[in-house]
């Protein structure tokens, strides 16, 4: 099954139908057509699932907060205000990313908005290119992370974990990494002002100017605290949370009079079709997984892992290898739902915090969006980046943020409260 797997997906074909077909193909060789039975029955309890509802909800919310361009708008007003320090816009940079993952949810359009705003303004003022790509990459991945992320949405319904509890676990390692990748560039910067320098001084604004911008900025700030504050105290389920966000967007966009049908349309049109394609997956993944368990897969690999003799730490670091090695080849979507299944009840039996560890993966899917060669943050950049820089500069400007992002990881498996303090305070566990 999986040998049939990686030659279709290397020829191209696209995860979902790979997945969905190949299941439907195996269920009929391994067993007859009452198991193809097997295929409702593992996609519908997806279709009625209340929680994947927000996966449609904050997608439309991020599309009309981009179609009404309030996302260019942001990331002005963020480089307008630290553009007078050395590294300002590459730092800005990564900070608007950590707004922007609040706003979107979806890792590719981070990378490649970011991309299309910051890079030409940066190489422009003379940026060292490795440093401006780094910081686009690395930021937009931050989109993994920071809730409301359609990653942890998932993962939580997979895994059957609690969200809200997701969410608010993924807050503080977001930070931290945001704080890291800012405190490189400023560090690196200060060293060598060459490569990042500081806006000219007649092109900084003054203090009155500063407060002006920021008041452009107040309503989509207010939606995005609006979302995650009824999400952390309880007040609203995540699902209910994306409502009122969805409906705080249309009226943000109707505030900065660029509510319009075309603008309605295009939003609409981009949901549609990011939905269309995380539910494909899903459906196809599921059905692929099931007669995985089925056959005894899970079991196997349960008892490989046990057997190894690597002991409880060494299985849980080899799981968080496979997860990277694979996020160079495969589909988040994919990797979650082929992964996760396997992985959470050995994680359980290991006597490991589930939440820790969901915690845990969602920062090696960042880590593998940044992996050279295949990682998708680099071809999201690539498609964006002007023709003259080589992939190769990609590949290098990718290095020292990888470097950081696996910092963070080991952070976060040796202080595991960075991770679960934040949900034992806000739900008391």
């Amino acid at each position: 099954m999986f040998g049939s797997l990686l030659v279709l997906l290397m020829a191209g074909l696209p995860l979902a139908f790979v997945t969905g077909g190949l299941a439907c193909v195996f269920l009929f060789v391994l067993g007859d057509a009452d198991m193809l039975n097997m295929v409702p029955s593992r996609i519908f309890p997806l279709m009625t699932d209340y929680q994947l509802s927000a996966i449609p909800l904050f997608i439309l919310m991020a599309a009309m907060l981009e179609r009404a361009g309030l996302i260019q708008q942001m990331f002005d007003v963020v480089y307008k205000l630290l553009g007078g320090l050395r590294g300002g816009l590459a730092s800005a940079t990564v900070f608007a990313s950590t707004i922007l993952a609040a706003m979107v949810g979806i890792i590719g359009a981070a990378v490649v908005t970011m991309g299309i705003i910051a890079l030409p303004a940066m190489l422009r003022r003379n940026y060292d290119p490795k440093i401006a790509m780094g910081a686009i990459m690395a930021g937009g991945t931050l989109g993994i992370l920071i809730p409301p992320s359609i990653l942890a949405i998932i993962y939580a319904v997979v895994a059957e974990q609690s969200v809200g509890e997701l969410f608010i676990g993924a807050v503080m390692p977001g930070l931290m990494l945001a704080s890291l990748y800012i405190a490189y560039i400023t560090v690196r910067c200060y060293i060598n002002p060459e490569l990042g320098p500081a806006l000219p001084p007649d092109e900084r604004l003054s203090a009155r100017e500063k407060v002006n911008l920021l008041g452009g900025m107040v309503a989509p700030i207010t939606l995005i605290t609006l979302v995650l504050g009824v999400i952390f105290t309880g007040v609203a389920t995540p699902v209910e949370a994306a409502g009122i966000g969805t409906f705080g967007a249309f009226v943000v966009a109707a505030l900065h009079r660029r509510l319009t049908w075309e603008t309605v349309h295009q939003a609409c049109v981009t949901t549609l079709k990011a939905s269309a394609m995380v539910l494909w997956i899903i459906f196809g993944a599921t059905v692929f997984v099931g007669l995985y368990v089925v056959e005894g897969g899970q079991t196997f690999v349960a008892d490989a892992l046990q057997g190894s003799g690597l002991g409880r730490w060494g299985i849980l670091i080899l799981m968080q290898i496979i997860l990277v090695v694979l996020g160079m080849f495969l589909d988040w979507v994919g990797i979650l739902l082929l992964c996760v299944p396997i992985f959470v009840p050995i994680v359980k039996a290991l006597g490991f915090d589930p939440l820790w560890f969901g915690v845990l993966y969602l920062v090696n899917m960042q880590i593998s969006f940044l992996s050279p060669p295949f990682g998708y943050a680099l071809f999201y950049l690539r498609g964006v980046a002007p023709p003259e820089i080589p992939m190769i500069d990609i590949f290098k400007a990718a290095l020292p943020f990888l470097g950081l992002q696996i910092t963070g990881l080991t952070l976060c498996m040796l202080f595991p409260q960075i991770i679960l303090w934040l949900p034992g305070l806000v739900y008391g566990n």
